[in-house]
C-alpha cells in the first residue's frame, strides 16, 4: 500500500506544472505590446493622437493602405503593389524626418536627434511647456520654408519636437536655419550651407529610397505593422 501511494504521489508530482499557458499568454501580450510601440515609433501617423488615423488625408490613405495589407495574402501581386505604395508615402515622411536631422546636426545636436525627433502615441499633451510658442514656430516654419511637404497642413507631432527646441533654447534658431536651407523661393535645399558629410548623407538617403527592398528587416517590420493593424480592426 505505501508504495502505492509513494507511486500515486509521485504521478501527482508530475501532473502538477501545467501553469505554462499562463507565462506564455503573458510573453504574448508583452510581445504584442512591444511591437505595437515599435510600430508607432516607425513614424506610422502624422497626428500621434488620433486613434483613428482618419483625421489628416495622408494619415487616413497610409491607414487605409496598410489596412487593405493587413488582408491580403503575403506575395501577392496585389501585397507588392499595396508596399510600395506604403513605401512611397513612408519615403515622403522620411524623407522630412531627415530634413529636421540635418538642421539638428547643424545645431549641434547630432547624438540626440532621434529622441528629439521621437513622438509616440503615449507622449501627451501636458508634456508640452510653451505649446503656443511651439504652434507659432511650426506656423511659421509651414508658410516661410519648405522644410514640411507643400499644400499639406504641418504635423502635429512636430509641435512636441518644437517644445523641446525651446527648453533647449534654440526653438528660434532651428526656425532660421530651416528658412536658410529650405527657403520657399528654391526647389532644392540650399546645399553651400550644408556640411560636406551632410550632403552625402542626404544623397545615400536619397537613393536607399528610390526603390524598396524586401530585406529581413523591413520584412519583419512589415508583420509588426500588420500586427498592429490586426489589433485596431480588432
Amino acid at each position: 500500500m505505501e508504495v502505492w501511494n509513494l507511486f500515486c504521489c509521485c504521478c501527482r508530482h508530475e501532473e502538477e506544472p501545467e501553469k505554462s499557458p499562463l507565462i506564455s499568454e503573458t510573453l504574448l501580450y508583452f510581445d504584442r505590446e512591444m511591437k505595437r510601440k515599435r510600430a508607432e515609433e516607425a513614424n506610422l501617423w502624422n497626428e500621434p493622437h488620433d486613434p483613428s488615423h482618419t483625421e489628416r488625408d495622408d494619415d487616413r490613405e497610409l491607414y487605409n493602405l496598410l489596412h487593405r495589407r493587413a488582408k491580403t495574402r503575403r506575395g501577392s501581386e496585389g501585397y507588392r503593389r499595396l508596399s510600395f505604395d506604403i513605401g512611397a508615402l513612408r519615403q515622403v515622411r522620411k524623407d522630412m524626418k531627415d530634413r529636421w536631422r540635418i538642421i539638428l546636426d547643424n545645431l549641434g545636436f547630432s547624438n540626440e536627434a532621434d529622441a528629439l525627433l521621437t513622438v509616440t502615441s503615449n507622449t501627451p499633451y501636458k508634456s508640452l511647456k510653451n505649446p503656443s510658442e511651439a504652434l507659432r514656430l511650426l506656423t511659421a516654419l509651414s508658410h516661410e520654408s519648405r522644410i514640411f511637404e507643400q499644400h499639406t497642413s504641418p504635423p502635429e507631432r512636430y509641435i512636441f519636437v518644437l517644445d523641446r527646441l525651446i527648453l533647449l533654447d534654440v526653438g528660434e534658431q532651428f526656425v532660421s536655419m530651416a528658412k536658410q536651407y529650405y527657403p520657399l523661393s528654391s526647389e532644392e535645399p540650399n546645399e553651400r550651407e550644408l556640411d560636406t558629410d551632410l550632403i552625402a548623407v542626404l544623397v545615400s538617403t536619397g537613393l536607399e529610397g528610390t526603390e524598396p527592398k524586401e530585406t529581413d528587416e523591413e520584412e519583419a517590420q512589415e508583420m509588426d505593422e500588420e500586427s498592429f493593424m490586426v489589433n485596431l480592426m480588432e
